[in-house]
Order: structure tokens, then C-alpha cells, then sequence
């Protein structure tokens, strides 16, 4: 039910573009600080992955990223591996060599877990997860065919549970949805 939505916000953004509009299509590599129970006292764990932009019209663009974090632990019988999958709709305000932008979309979160016997693995099972995600960010040009970026996004929005944080706290909390993740991103992208 949630695919064909994504689909149809993705297909209306498409179909938004100017004809006059000239898309531009970038991939690069990125950084991720995932927290992803605000309510646990743990820092934040450090992703590496990479993205696709799509730029469909000056202040419209589509993301597709991927993050991945492997641990094992102390013993090396336990390997733990998380591969996060998100597609985000951006929407620029502004147009300029310094951008601020508004993301939403959805997010797949895989994690899993592999019992090691030396270099075998013995047992696999994998759980799967499926959440909302928004935020802000900016993309700084780095001529005309490359852009810096950073960003900041809420995980696992929750639009009516009471007992995820509050996003603007107390005083918005009740227009606003609750999350229960956060995550910090930065990234370079090299535009065609």
C-alpha cells in the first residue's frame, strides 16, 4: 500500500517539470551519524553509502541512497550488518550556488544478524523495517557539476503515537508527528 504512494508523490513530481527544464543527474558518496532509538543513551553510529540525485526541475530533485554499517563482536561469532535504503523527495526554495531544501520519503531498514564460526557462517536471519522520514539540509555548488551537502532528517515519523518525541517539542508537538530516529548526513555529489 505504501509503494504505490511513493510511486504516485514520485510520478507528480516528474510530471511537474517545465518543459523548459533541463534534469540533471548526480551520484556520490556520503556519511551518516544513524541514532536510531533516541530514547537509548548510545552514540551514534557512523554509516558509509552513496546516493543518486536527480534534479527534475530547479527546485525539485529525487533521492535514492543506501548506507551500510558492519560490527562483529568482541568474540567474532556474532556479525551484525544494517543497510538502510531511502527515496526522498527534495524541494529547493531557492535556487543558487548555496540551496537549503526540505526532504520526506520513505525508508527500508535491514539488519542482519550472522552467527561465525571462524570465517563460516552458521545462521542468517534478517528484520526487516519500514518507516517515514523528513528533515532539512542544504547542498552548497561546487561548479556546475558537483555539490556539497548536509542534512539532518527524522526517522520513523509516527503521525498519532504520543509516545515518540515531539519534532518542535512541546509547542508544536501536537500539529507536528512524533520520531523515533534521527540521523546527520553529509555528501558529495558529482553531477552529468
Amino acid at each position: 500500500m505504501r509503494v504505490p504512494l511513493i510511486g504516485g508523490i514520485v510520478l507528480l513530481a516528474v510530471l511537474a517539470i517545465p518543459e523548459t527544464a533541463a534534469a540533471q543527474f548526480g551520484i556520490g558518496g556520503r556519511l551518516s551519524w544513524v541514532r536510531r532509538d533516541v530514547d537509548l543513551d548510545v552514540d551514534s553510529t557512523r554509516f558509509t553509502g552513496g546516493q543518486i540525485r536527480a534534479r527534475v526541475s530547479p527546485r525539485t530533485a529525487v533521492e535514492l541512497s543506501l548506507d551500510i554499517h558492519s560490527e562483529t563482536n568482541a568474540l567474532e561469532t556474532l556479525r551484525v550488518r544494517e543497510y538502510p535504503i531511502q527515496a526522498s523527495l527534495l524541494l529547493y526554495p531557492s535556487k543558487g550556488g548555496f540551496s537549503p531544501y526540505f526532504l520526506g520519503g520513505a525508508g527500508w531498514y535491514a539488519k542482519k544478524f550472522e552467527t561465525l564460526v571462524g570465517d563460516e557462517t552458521i545462521t542468517e536471519e534478517t528484520v526487516r523495517d519500514f518507516g517515514w522520514h523528513a528533515g532539512i539540509g542544504a547542498e552548497l555548488k561546487l561548479g556546475k557539476h558537483a555539490g556539497l551537502h548536509g542534512d539532518y532528517r527524522y526517522t520513523f515519523l509516527d503521525f498519532g503515537d504520543d509516545d515518540d518525541h515531539e519534532i518542535g517539542g512541546a509547542i508544536l508537538g501536537s500539529v507536528l508527528p512524533g520520531y523515533k530516529g534521527s540521523m546527520w548526513t553529509i555528501g558529495v555529489t558529482v553531477y552529468f
